[in-house]
């Protein structure tokens, strides 16, 4: 499978500015790719205004996500503020969408909220993971945060020992005074779930005066460092192997040793 990963700077608070940016950098790519990644919340930069640059559930980022797949023949994903009706009134969710190029879509609500920038204050947390069949692939994608907490993302299919997905994806807006976490812990969930792990985020600094390094990534089964990338925008296009990653499996089955667990 051809992965694509589009580091990149945003614009802050301005949607249409950066669903041209990226328009443009995925028409300039040099070859044809199964899957396009983009950062987390890519319309906008991570916000905490949520009431201002929330959209609509199924509008115009949507949309836009769908033409993009269209053109390409490729999944795209990444994360944008929307807003929907909930039960007590209106709710905000930090959403990732995996868009097929047939217009079929899914949807991960993330899960676990930086609280030291009070995103769980203003978002409603995701439930359940996803895993997605693309090309052959098992695809899980998580967002940002997700990445400190190994039990979610633990590579098991929930009925027995087999694995849940090959490729384990994150999204981020990831700061540069913690890169050194988001580099050591990339590493650590491709080795400890057996899989290939990407993680893209974006650079530049954001209206709040925060900076980012990039540092998007993809890493293999063992935690080898395939690609990756600091400081500087990017689109990296790059093939795995998931015959190289089952003989590795097959050859090295620490899955089977792991300690059962549910989660409640």
């Amino acid at each position: 499978m051809n992965i694509t990963l589009l580091q990149t700077e945003l614009y802050w608070h301005d949607p249409v500015a950066n669903r041209a940016m990226l328009e443009e950098q995925i028409a300039a790519l040099p070859q044809s790719t199964d899957l396009i990644v983009l950062p987390e919340m890519f319309t906008t930069g991570f916000t905490m205004d949520a009431p201002a640059v929330a959209e609509p559930a199924n509008l115009t980022t949507l949309r836009w996500l769908r033409q993009m797949a269209a053109q390409t023949g490729a999944v795209v994903t990444g994360s944008y503020v929307v807003r929907e009706q909930g039960p007590s009134g209106m709710q905000y969710a930090n959403r990732l969408i995996w868009m097929q190029p047939d217009g079929q879509y899914d949807v991960y609500d993330k899960r676990h909220l930086f609280r030291m920038a009070g995103e769980d204050g203003i978002y409603t947390a995701g439930q359940q993971r996803i895993v997605k069949t693309w090309k052959g692939w098992r695809i899980c994608p998580l967002i940002c945060y997700d990445l400190r907490f190994p039990v979610f993302s633990r590579n098991v299919s929930g009925t027995d020992d087999s694995f849940a997905y090959d490729l384990l994806l994150y999204v981020a807006n990831w700061p540069a005074v913690r890169r050194h976490a988001w580099n050591v812990l990339l590493q650590a969930r491709a080795i400890e779930n057996l899989c290939y792990v990407a993680g893209v985020n974006r650079v530049g600094t954001d209206g709040n005066g925060h900076a980012y390094s990039g540092d998007s990534a993809l890493i293999n089964f063992k935690g080898e460092v395939l690609f990756q990338q600091a400081d500087h925008p990017v689109a990296h296009q790059q093939t795995l192997s998931l015959a190289t990653l089952n003989a590795f499996r097959q050859a090295f089955p620490a899955n089977l040793d792991a300690d059962a667990f549910t989660l409640l």
